[in-house]
């Protein structure tokens, strides 16, 4: 990692579908942040991440934001949220629920597991765009962040 790598912010895009998440890491690109996006594409694989375990993650960096799919395959959101609030070493980290799920009880129990936004992915394509920049400006200008 380079000097200008360490003042980088690290977004964990936990996301199944790769559609979305491409579209997640065009808008990162194109912003004016510098956010390193490491994407995993289920609950399995986020907590291996977040715990570095195995040799895919023995040496991954801790994010400063994670953005967390509900619904996926394997493990979903809901148990991830779960699982991260209830490890000491994990709680700390901040999570954007981003899913297409609307539902007020969806909505109840992300906060309820302890996420700390909840945001519905728009599905035009711009507005998506400008829902990333906003999650964006807010975590990483806007407030303040431990690191």
């Amino acid at each position: 990692m380079t000097v200008a790598d360490t003042n980088r912010f690290r977004i964990l895009l936990v996301e199944d579908d790769p559609a979305d998440a491409g579209l997640v890491k065009r808008a990162m690109r194109e912003s004016r942040l510098l956010c390193q996006v490491e994407h995993v594409r289920d609950g399995v694989e986020a907590l291996a991440y977040l715990r570095q375990e195995g040799e895919a993650y023995a040496g991954s960096a801790r994010p400063d934001l994670v953005l967390l799919d509900l619904n996926m395959p394997r493990m979903d959101g809901r148990e991830v949220l779960r699982l991260m609030k209830g490890d000491d070493d994990l709680r700390r980290i901040p999570v954007v629920v981003l899913t297409t799920s609307d539902v007020e009880r969806d909505i109840e129990a992300s906060y309820g597991l302890g996420a700390n936004s909840f945001v519905t992915k728009p599905m035009d394509v711009n507005d998506f765009f400008a829902v990333i920049r906003q999650i964006e400006t807010y975590w990483f200008q806007v407030v303040k962040l431990a690191r």
